[in-house]
């Protein structure tokens, strides 16, 4: 059979196009069984902290004065054994979960809106005002993070809204660093020339065009991002300047049960298993979206 060269540009532009392009990388992304598996166990570990407290029917702070210090069990329904106050762990791993798992998204998300939007700015314009808000992030790096976080939370509290904003505080500057490097070379292209022809604003290119082309990009450090908040606010808990009672978090749990290791050592294995896992989870995820966007691979 005959195959025109009509065809063959039809069948470039049809790879070329949005459409094709997600399918591309949705065929790259499923080829890696590690990402996919990883993105399923995910998925089941989010649903799991979300929902899993009320489909067990359990408040984490409730006590079974019958099953005290009770390690992991099939009878009695704790899986993964009790506390010195008889509350189930499980259901209290799972809601700690849920707290260490909204710190983490919001607290990427937020990094991800500050570095876009700085980073945009600062590479599109150049000149004086690249060098100015550069050197702001330079300077920023140089302060102590922990320090500031110590302070923060000693004269407004552990507040969870005050957790999110300190961690994300810090948390832009790679973000902003990245995404200036990938617009320095995106203003060149031949599409902003275009723009500037046709009168359009600085901040209407940055909105419209330079972001747009960017969200490959921070999808994928986002994802790198992410692992590195739940783990600082995990060590914030851990030193106690985390979230209080009567929420907890992985962090709290894990503080909690370094104290009793050698008594009930479940209480630290449980919590930690399963922000390992989630944190290794996500990393692998990130990898997927990595490679399944390199356009070397396409």
């Amino acid at each position: 059979m005959a195959f025109s060269t009509s065809d063959a540009s039809d069948a470039a532009v049809r790879a070329d196009s949005p459409r094709g392009v997600a399918a591309s990388f949705a065929r790259r992304f499923v080829r890696n069984r590690t990402a996919l598996f990883s993105l399923a166990l995910l998925f089941w570990v989010t649903l799991a902290c979300f929902a899993g407290p009320w489909w067990l029917g359990r408040d984490p702070a409730q006590s079974d004065w019958a099953s005290l210090s009770l390690p992991p069990t099939l009878q009695g329904g704790h899986w993964f054994g009790t506390d010195e106050l008889g509350r189930d762990l499980l259901v209290r791993t799972l809601t700690g979960g849920r707290v260490s798992l909204e710190v983490g998204l919001l607290g990427t998300l937020t990094a991800c809106l500050i570095g876009v939007a700085y980073g945009a700015c600062a590479g599109y314009f150049g000149g004086r005002i690249d060098a100015v808000m550069m050197r702001i992030v330079d300077l920023m790096y140089a302060i102590p993070y922990m320090l500031i976080a110590i302070l923060m939370m000693t004269l407004f509290g552990r507040a969870f809204y005050l957790v999110v904003l300190t961690i994300s505080a810090f948390s832009w500057l790679d973000m902003a660093r990245v995404v200036r490097g990938q617009t320095l070379s995106l203003r060149t292209r031949e599409f902003i020339d275009a723009a500037k022809a046709i009168g359009a604003s600085g901040p209407a290119i940055v909105i419209r065009h330079i972001v747009p082309n960017l969200i490959g990009v921070v999808v994928v450090y986002a994802t790198v991002m992410a692992p590195g908040i739940v783990l600082t606010e995990s060590v914030l808990s851990f030193l106690g300047l985390g979230v209080q009672e009567p929420m907890t978090s992985w962090g709290v749990l894990i503080e909690d049960g370094a104290q009793k290791l050698e008594a009930m050592p479940w209480l630290l294995l449980c919590p930690a298993a399963m922000l390992c896992g989630t944190l290794y989870c996500v990393g692998f995820v990130g990898d997927g979206l990595r490679d399944a966007l390199d356009p070397k691979e396409r």
